[in-house]
């Protein structure tokens, strides 16, 4: 459930579409949920966090994991399709037994997720739109910064706009997640409810809330998360952007912060 919530988990609403010159521009991130809006074709967008760390601290255990490099490049294809391809290039992660007092190191590098998001409704996000997006993952990293095996998912993004400053998004997932131990597949579903405000024609702020059911044979958790984050475009094609998460639950992790920013070519 862990390796999950490290790539899936406490993100936050990305900043709502605006009207500029250039090419669409919709980043993902920061983002627990999805969007349906898509890249327009013969554009690449990169989406990037610098540093992203998380702590998950129990009874006998903390562990605190950091990943570098998490990437995700979204290709356009049609007007309405595009390609996307996520991968990180570097995970640490070190827990230590607060029983025995041991502590376990390991880095390594993330699983690759390739998936394709096709639009149904108003592909560059406004008004009422929506979409679904088909993936798959190869296992190429290890546990706990891969996943171990192989996966498959696919998410249905809807977004509302309430008002021109004021986006309502809300998806749903269902998954073939690889077990805790890295040896086959398990049914989990992710639903995420948020909202997005749009302080200025370059500043967004996000809220979100999110709750998983995950069937892993090593235990059922229902993990509870809420994020808040800042989206900053300088310019248009350009954003920063940082969060702050929380876990509500046992299941969920404490705390996660992050940084990073997305470009459109």
């Amino acid at each position: 459930m862990k390796h999950f919530l490290l790539f899936a988990g406490l993100l936050a609403t990305p900043a709502l579409a605006q009207d500029k010159d250039g090419p669409r521009f919709c980043p993902n991130r920061p983002s627990i949920g999805e969007s349906g809006c898509t890249t327009e074709p013969g554009h690449v967008q990169l989406e990037m966090s610098l540093g992203d760390w998380t702590k998950d601290d129990s009874a006998d255990q903390r562990e605190d994991t950091v990943l570098i490099g998490d990437l995700q490049a979204r290709f356009g294809l049609t007007r309405t399709a595009e390609l996307q391809v996520a991968w990180t290039a570097f995970g640490h992660d070190r827990a230590r037994d607060k029983i025995a007092g041991g502590i376990d190191r390991v880095n390594g590098v993330g699983d690759v997720q390739i998936g394709i998001r096709q639009n149904l409704r108003h592909p560059d996000g406004k008004g009422l739109s929506f979409a679904i997006e088909p993936s798959v993952t190869i296992p190429v990293g290890r546990q706990p910064i891969g996943g171990g095996d192989w996966g498959a998912g696919a998410v249905l993004p809807v977004t509302v706009d309430l008002t021109d400053q004021l986006q309502v998004q809300l998806t749903n997932e269902v998954a073939a997640e690889p077990d805790e131990d890295g040896d086959g597949r398990h049914f989990l579903s992710n639903e995420v409810a948020g909202l997005a405000i749009a302080v200025s024609d370059r500043v967004t702020v996000n809220a979100e809330l999110q709750w998983q059911h995950d069937h892993d044979p090593s235990g059922h958790a229902r993990p509870l998360l809420a994020a808040g984050s800042i989206a900053w475009q300088p310019r248009h094609g350009l954003q920063l952007d940082a969060l702050a998460g929380a876990g509500l639950n046992r299941d969920a992790p404490d705390l996660r912060l992050l940084a990073g920013g997305a470009i459109v070519f």
